[in-house]
C-alpha cells in the first residue's frame, strides 16, 4: 500500500501497489557491475540498530554482578538499591537532556575532566566531539544506556532471582568444600537461567525498538545517520517525510525481525534453562 500523509488538509491518499514498498526495502539491483541496496539507508540503519546492541551482554554482565553485591548483607544496601535504581524511574528525556550536557565538547563534563587530567600531567588533552563525531556519537549512546541499565530492571529480576535461591544449596556446597566460583558456577548460574533467558529475549526486543529518544532528542539521527535507528527511521517515514505506507513496510520488518529471533530463543535457548 502507497499511503501518504497530504500536509494540508492532512489528507491520507492511499493506492495498492502490491509489495512495491518491500522490494524498495529490501531488494537489490544492478549498476556498473554492482549489486546495490534499492534503499541504502534502511541497510546502513539497521547497522546502527545492531552495533548499538552490541551493549547489550556488557548490560546483562554489570546487571548480574551489581544484583549479587546488592544481595550481600551490608549496611545501608536498601537506600543503594534505590539510588541505582533511580536513572530507571526518571524521565527519559531529562537524562538525555544530562547526557547531552556532560557530552558537550565545550563545556561538558566529560571533556572538562579530560582536561584537567591532561593538565595535571603535563599534557594538552582535549576530548573528543562525541555525539557530533562519526566514531564516537554510537558509543557515546551506549555508554549513556549502560549507566541507565546498570541498577534498573534487569538488576532487580536478578536480584529477586537470587533471593530464591534456597540456602540449603550452598550449606551443602561448601561442606563438600566447594569455592565461590564453584559455587556460582554449579548453583547461582543454573538457578537463574529463566531469569537470564527472560532478560535476553526482553533485551533483544527493546533493543530492536529502541534509539528513537536519544536520536531524536541529542543527535537527530546524525552526524550523517550515524545514530538514526529503525525506529527512529520509521519515525522519519510516517511524520517527517509522511510516507505513511513505507512507514508501515519498516514496521513489519522490524517485527517480522523480532519474532523469527525470538522463536529461535525458544527453540534452542530454553534447551540451557534449568526449572
Amino acid at each position: 500500500m502507497d499511503a501518504q500523509l497530504v500536509p494540508w488538509p492532512k489528507v491520507l491518499s492511499a493506492n495498492f501497489i502490491g509489495f512495491a514498498n518491500f522490494i524498495k526495502l529490501l531488494g537489490f539491483h544492478a549498476q556498473d557491475g554492482a549489486w546495490l541496496a534499492n534503499d541504502p539507508k534502511f541497510w546502513k540503519f539497521t547497522g546502527n540498530t545492531l552495533f548499538l546492541m552490541m551493549v547489550i551482554p556488557i548490560q546483562m554482565f554489570s546487571s548480574l554482578i551489581l544484583a549479587i553485591i546488592m544481595n550481600q548483607k551490608l549496611k545501608g544496601i536498601a537506600v543503594f538499591r534505590t539510588i541505582y535504581f533511580l536513572p530507571t524511574i526518571s524521565s527519559g528525556v531529562a537524562i538525555c537532556l544530562l547526557w547531552q550536557w556532560i557530552y558537550n565538547p565545550n563545556f561538558g563534563l566529560l571533556n572538562s575532566m579530560i582536561t584537567k587530567i591532561g593538565s595535571m600531567l603535563g599534557a594538552d588533552w582535549q576530548g573528543p566531539l562525541w555525539l557530533s563525531s562519526m566514531a564516537w556519537a554510537k558509543p557515546s549512546l551506549m555508554i549513556m544506556s549502560l549507566w541507565v541499565a546498570i541498577g534498573g530492571y534487569n538488576t532487580i529480576l536478578y536480584l529477586a532471582a537470587l533471593q530464591n535461591i534456597p540456602k540449603d544449596y550452598y550449606e551443602a556446597a561448601e561442606i563438600d568444600g566447594a569455592n565461590g566460583w564453584q559455587k556460582f558456577w554449579s548453583i547461582t548460574w543454573p538457578m537463574i537461567s529463566p531469569t537470564t533467558f527472560f532478560i535476553t529475549i526482553m533485551s533483544i526486543i527493546w533493543g530492536f525498538q529502541g534509539g528513537f529518544e536519544q536520536a531524536y532528542i541529542m543527535t537527530r539521527g546524525g552526524p550523517n545517520g550515524a545514530t538514526t535507528t529503525l525506529e527512529y527511521y520509521i519515525y522519519n517515514n510516517l511524520y517527517e517525510w509522511h510516507h505513511v505506507g513505507y512507514a508501515a513496510s519498516v514496521a513489519w520488518f522490524l517485527f517480522i525481525i523480532i519474532f523469527v529471533i525470538t522463536l529461535i530463543n525458544w527453540r534452542f535457548g530454553g534447551k540451557l534453562v534449568h526449572y
